[in-house]
């Protein structure tokens, strides 16, 4: 998966879950690994 789609995506949902700003970088990385994995 391309880098800009995967940081596009995981930012998107970041921003939807996260709560705070901590929260939004945990669920950054999460969603980045994740997404890492599939690929």
């Amino acid at each position: 998966m391309n880098n800009i789609f995967r940081g596009l995506i995981a930012g998107y949902g970041a921003k939807k879950l996260g709560g705070g700003c901590f929260g939004t970088i945990f669920v950054f990385v999460i969603i980045w690994l994740l997404l890492g994995q599939c690929s």
